[in-house]
Parts: structure tokens; C-alpha cells; sequence
């Protein structure tokens, strides 16, 4: 996995567990920092603290994005991690100049693929493809 890669996972760790924790990501981002410094293992990869940043800033943005996009789901019934795999991606689609959307699509739906059932990839797709054709124009 590429450097940016890890950095986007350790990102979707630190907004699912402020989500499954039911705090803010601001939060859980400052104990990752403190933790590490702590073990010794240095500061957080800076893309990474900059996604869990972009979508606490963004996230009631990001989340009516979700919603409008995702067909007969509300947020409170996807799984948290398809909840958090989303958030991470549409930050990216939205506010990320550096990553191509298809690239950050792909990323969601491998992220999907490997975390979470076997329906969430599609559903990831469907939703981001939506939110990227909506955000173009």
C-alpha cells in the first residue's frame, strides 16, 4: 500500500472511531497524535491528519452530500464503516485538489471491498459516482 494510501486508511480509523464512539473527530485525531508521539513512532502522516481534519470541518457538508446521494439509505443505517469510507472519500472528491475523483472512488471502493460487506462496495460506488457527477457541474 502506498504511503498516501496508509494515510487515507489511518484516516477512515480516526473518523470511525469517533463515529462508533458517538465524539468528535477533532478528538480522537489529538488522542492518535498524543499516542503516537507518546510510543515514540513520531507525528501522523500529514495527509492523514488532513483528511480527519477536512471532514470534521466539512462534515455536516459532507453528510447532506451522503444522504442526497445514497437511494433509500439514511445515514443512521449504514454500517459505520460504509459511513466513514464515505465521508473520507467525498472529502476528497470535494476538497482534495491532489487526488483525481476517479482515484479517490477507486480508493472508497477498495477500502469497501476489504472492510465491510459484500453489498458496501457497490453502494459506495453508487454513492460517490453520483456525488462526483454533482459536483462537477
Amino acid at each position: 500500500m502506498s504511503a498516501r494510501g496508509k494515510a487515507r486508511k489511518r484516516a477512515l480509523d480516526i473518523v470511525f472511531e469517533a463515529d462508533a464512539k458517538s465524539v468528535p473527530i477533532i478528538m480522537v485525531l489529538g488522542e492518535h497524535q498524543r499516542r503516537r508521539e507518546a510510543d515514540g513512532d513520531g507525528a501522523l502522516n500529514e495527509y492523514a491528519v488532513v483528511i480527519a481534519q477536512g471532514v470534521a470541518d466539512h462534515l455536516d457538508e459532507i453528510d447532506a452530500l451522503i444522504t442526497k446521494n445514497s437511494t433509500s439509505w439514511t445515514l443512521d443505517r449504514m454500517p459505520t464503516v460504509d459511513r466513514a469510507i464515505l465521508r473520507v472519500a467525498t472529502f476528497e472528491l470535494l476538497f482534495s485538489d491532489s487526488v483525481p475523483d476517479p482515484v479517490a472512488v477507486s480508493q472508497a471502493v477498495e477500502l469497501a471491498k476489504e472492510l465491510s460487506t459484500d453489498e458496501s462496495a457497490s453502494f459506495v460506488h453508487g454513492v460517490l459516482g453520483a456525488i462526483s457527477r454533482t459536483s462537477i457541474t
